[in-house]
């Protein structure tokens, strides 16, 4: 059976049918993916009972696949998973939900705020793919949001506005929004602001987008008060209704999106039951600007 995809939202998240993750892709399956990827950006594959290991041989498809440490304060014996493996549950060594006071489960609440993985790096990422093998009943959904809809959406006087600007992000901003600001020497050295540029061109498509994200702290150049104001206003534009999918997750659900071209955030669920979601993320191919020397 060939690949189809079919439109979930008019050019933004599409149902993909006729692939099996399970087993290797032909080269063809691949560029279709990646084709895919490039007009939807958000691709929802249903019924992929993944290992850990088919999962990174999938993603490796379309690059190099990024390492996990520096993204949050779980310490290597607190791991679940492996260091190309993101472990987005709200689960602990024992496979058992963290406690609510849990330092790791309170930082990962930051994950309900809006944001694009990886922005927080020099590099930052190109695609996520996020496997869920256990869902919740209630809640635990994922949101995606069309920075490119987002952005043509913008009066021609915004879009000449921001065309140069540079933000700093970190997670430093985004956990300090929630009042986590209980950060070790070395978390806050790990979490060193780096600059990422506002506007964004894709590489292929070169159509342009909001790069924004709930790590942004201020704007390169500008009062922060002034910066974090507008951010907001940028961000409150760009999570409207019309330019948002939500996806309700069931068992061996994957779905894959394009960190350049979107924004994302999960729901609020009932952290005493299990949700197993585990991510790979393919890594960036560059810097969107210079970063200041060290």
């Amino acid at each position: 059976m060939a690949i189809g995809i079919r439109s979930l939202t008019p050019d933004f998240a599409g149902e993909v049918s006729g692939v099996d993750l399970t087993r290797p892709l032909t080269a063809t399956e691949v560029a279709g993916l990646e084709a895919g990827m490039d007009r939807y950006a958000v691709l929802i594959y249903h019924g992929q009972a993944v290992t850990d290991e088919q999962q990174k041989t999938f993603s490796l498809n379309f690059g190099a696949l990024e390492v996990t440490g520096g993204g949050n304060v779980t310490q290597a014996s607190q791991q679940r998973l492996g260091a190309f493996m993101a472990d987005v549950s709200n689960l602990g060594a024992d496979h058992k939900p963290l406690p609510r006071d849990d330092r790791r489960r309170m930082f990962n609440l930051g994950n309900q705020l809006w944001h694009s993985d990886s922005s927080f790096r020099a590099v930052p990422a190109k695609y996520s793919i996020l496997s869920g093998r256990t869902a919740v009943d209630k809640g635990g959904r994922t949101e995606f949001a069309d920075m490119r809809a987002a952005y043509d959406a913008l009066d021609a006087r915004t879009r000449s506005e921001i065309e140069d600007l540079v933000c700093e992000h970190s997670l430093i901003y985004s956990r300090g929004a929630l009042g986590f600001t209980d950060l070790t020497d070395e978390e806050r050295a790990m979490f060193k602001p780096v600059r990422q540029r506002l506007v964004r061109v894709h590489p292929v498509t070169r159509r342009k987008s909001l790069f924004l994200a709930s790590h942004i702290g201020t704007i390169v150049g500008w009062p922060m008060p002034e910066a974090r104001m507008f951010i907001r206003d940028l961000t409150e534009h760009a999570v409207q209704p019309r330019f948002v999918h939500k996806h309700v997750w069931t068992q061996y659900d994957m779905v894959m999106w394009d960190n350049r071209s979107t924004m994302h955030r999960v729901t609020r669920f009932d952290e005493t039951k299990v949700r197993d979601m585990r991510r790979t993320t393919v890594a960036g191919d560059g810097m969107t600007v210079e970063q200041l020397a060290a």
